[in-house]
């Protein structure tokens, strides 16, 4: 029986409630000028921009303000004690202005501070405790316990670790010390998070929210709608092809799936995708943006950073296991589409996605540009800065030539702009504010473009909200990192692990798993990433696994956490577009994302899986066997490929994956065999199954 064509209800395609952390966020068209916040976050996108591309501060003022603008904005979003609290606005007014002011004091007093290190004064104190608290404040009013309750345990350990046992004793530190450490310098709250949030991180965000209000998120849409829309499953491929080509400017996972989501999860339940399943489908496509080139999450900056390695080796290290861990989710909603008996959406009704390229064409263009230099050399700050101010020329630009119907004039135009743009050789950074402005000026004596304006002010807008979880777990990780460097507590905990892994690689791996999806069921993939590869990471690299490699171990199942449950915030996220429960959608999103909790193994074992070591034939070889056994995962977990699997042949299935991951001998040898042998078994008894079968 062919799907209901039936219009889409409204109300399926609008979440009623935000239930988790970032969700928690005011909804956007909260922030119009007539609020305070709005403008607040507008200086915080300049300020931003201004520094990024002309560097007039040291970088320790940069993360001050940086940290001071977020902490004024969490508590002005934030007023009340609770998430949903309406509060105290005269002192939310109070808290948000004493947290900016530590960011002031810090570039008042800049030089005064590097002098005296280590040796605070009375207005130091009350600075260095101030700014401690409302971190701490800040992060639990938007995220919740987890995450402060954690950092305090590290912070009671640097105060008081000196009365411990001996096996967890350090030699004792004075509060001076701490808040010297914590508060002050480039080790604490101030140290590496914090620096990649208010360079890259801050840049990228708002890179990808202009694209997005650009109209990216459509073109995406529409393109992955026209290209697999009419194809069997069609609805579920969208969701993935375009929640992917989502995660190549926007490096959210959630932000992913309650964006796409609206449109793709009810699409889905239209087409006869369970509701459980089609929250699944977006969930495990949305987080898979974070691990998805060239703007990848967070954490991958942070990694660059941690790791002194420019960004690109990270993009290049997770390109492969990105590309398949969403032919995974393709390959299994595929499957889904062929036991249900699920047709896709009629061919005429499918937009055609050379058209809507040929629309919005322009837009991509920041994005090439984007790759291009990122596999140039150039940083990531450099990178993000031409990109953003490419997507800006661009826009005005197409707002200058809104009605302007006369192709010459039109190509006379773009190709003006062009080697205007192209200035930037010679000029700088300067030459984008200086075509942007003029633009502008341009829009105004053309009369057009209004909507135009409003739309990159919106954008410097909502790029700093999006900022802000990011950035107050930056400020508030820095307390673990500063308490971990001040103690060198890693070391300890590091040997007993050690000591348990020493002769079994498998055991400390399967341990610092563990410890992502535990530490992910209450903090997000920074904080997460940040404790678990402070601890774990020297564990690996002395039992033999590449430091990048151990890193993007870590890194991957951090963003795994956020499928697992009971705790899985895209699941949660998704839950309310779908209308199920968030257990349920996250059980689904767990089979659907299963190359994403095995990939990192065959990394460890195969490390030509990231193009680290090896040649090119070794990465062909590495890449073959993780498809042959994507193929078997997906039929095991379905229960389908030409036909119904029975529960023996899916075990049968998944046993003969598992040979093809295992880096044992014979054991490649033996999985290849059992592959062929059971893809022959199907298809003769599909044939012979629908040979029974009366015409």
């Amino acid at each position: 029986m062919s799907p209901s064509t039936a219009p889409i209800p409204v109300e399926a395609t609008v979440a009623p409630s935000q239930p988790e952390e970032e969700l928690l966020m005011p909804r956007h068209d909260q922030l119009d000028w007539r609020n305070a916040v709005f403008w607040v976050a507008l200086a915080f996108s300049s300020f931003q921009v201004i520094t990024a591309a002309f560097s007039p501060l040291s970088s320790q003022v940069v993360r001050a303000v940086h940290v001071g603008f977020v902490l004024l904005m969490i508590f002005l979003l934030y007023p009340g004690f609770t998430p949903r609290g309406k509060g105290y606005k005269p002192l939310a007014w109070l808290l948000g202005i004493a947290g900016f002011a530590t960011g002031i004091y810090q570039w008042v007093f800049e030089a005064d501070l590097t002098h005296r290190a280590g040796e605070l004064t009375d207005a130091d104190w009350v600075a260095g405790i101030v700014l401690l608290v409302l971190v701490f404040e800040a992060a639990r009013r938007m995220m919740g316990w987890a995450l402060p309750i954690i950092c305090a345990v590290f912070l009671a350990y640097g105060l008081w670790g000196d009365l411990l046992p001996a096996a967890l004793q350090h030699r004792g530190y004075g509060a001076d010390q701490i808040v010297s450490a914590l508060s002050f310098g480039t080790e604490g709250i101030y140290g590496t998070p914090t620096y990649v949030s208010s360079s890259y991180i801050f840049l990228f965000i708002l890179f990808g929210s202009f694209l997005e209000q650009a109209g990216m998120i459509q073109l995406f849409t529409d393109f992955a709608m026209g290209t697999v829309g009419h194809t069997r499953g069609g609805p579920a491929k969208v969701s993935v092809i375009s929640s992917g080509l989502m995660g190549t400017i926007n490096g959210s996972g959630v932000a992913n799936v309650v964006t796409t989501g609206q449109f793709t999860i009810p699409l889905m339940k239209r087409f006869g995708y369970s509701p459980a399943f089609a929250g699944g489908v977006e969930a495990t496509s949305s987080m898979g943006g974070q691990i998805m080139p060239p703007v990848m999450g967070a954490v991958a900056f942070i990694m660059a950073e941690t790791l002194n390695i420019p960004y690109v080796e990270v993009c290049i290290a997770a390109s492969i296991p990105a590309m398949l861990y969403f032919a995974t989710a393709f390959w299994v909603v595929h499957l889904e589409a062929g036991r249900k008996n699920l047709l896709g959406l009629p061919k005429e009704e499918c937009p055609n996605p050379w058209t809507a390229v040929k629309r919005q064409w322009y837009l991509l263009i920041p994005l090439i540009g984007l790759v291009v230099l990122l596999f140039s050399g150039y940083t990531p700050l450099f990178s993000g800065t031409v990109g953003l101010g490419l997507t800006a020329i661009l826009i005005f630009g197409a707002a200058c030539m809104q009605g302007v119907r006369g192709m010459p004039l039109r190509v006379l135009f773009w190709l003006l702009l062009a080697l205007a743009t192209a200035g930037f050789y010679e000029f700088g950074v300067g030459t984008f504010f200086v075509l942007v402005a003029l633009l502008v000026a341009l829009t105004y004596a053309l009369r057009t473009g209004r909507d135009t304006r409003k739309l990159a002010v919106q954008a410097m807008v909502d790029g700093a909200h999006h900022a802000l979880s990011v950035a107050i777990a930056c400020a508030l990780v820095g307390v673990i990192i500063g308490i971990i460097n001040l103690t060198g507590v890693a070391a300890e905990l590091g040997g007993y692990v050690i000591a348990l892994g020493r002769n079994n690689l498998l055991l400390a791996l399967v341990l610092t798993m563990l410890s992502c999806l535990v530490l992910g069921m209450g903090i997000p993939t920074i904080p997460n990433y940040i404790i678990t590869s402070s601890l774990a990471a020297p564990i690996l690299l002395e039992l033999g696994v590449p430091l990048i490699i151990s890193h993007m171990f870590v890194f991957y199942f951090g963003i795994m956490a956020d499928l697992t449950p009971p705790v899985a915030l895209a699941a949660f996220a998704a839950a309310p577009i779908a209308r199920e429960r968030p257990l349920k959608i996250g059980v689904n999103a767990m089979r659907i994302a299963v190359a994403g909790f095995i990939m990192p193994y065959m990394a460890v074992y195969s490390p030509a899986l990231m193009l680290q070591g090896g040649d090119w034939w070794a990465t062909v070889y590495v890449v073959l066997k993780a498809v042959l056994a994507i193929g078997l995962w997906g039929a095991a977990t379905i229960g389908f490929v030409a036909s119904p699997l029975s529960w023996v042949e899916r075990l049968y299935a998944f046993a003969a994956a598992c040979l093809l991951v295992v880096a044992a001998p014979w054991t490649d040898e033996i999985g290849f065999l059992a592959c062929a042998a059971f893809v022959l078994w199907h298809l003769w008894r599909t044939r012979r199954v629908r040979a029974a079968v009366p015409a």
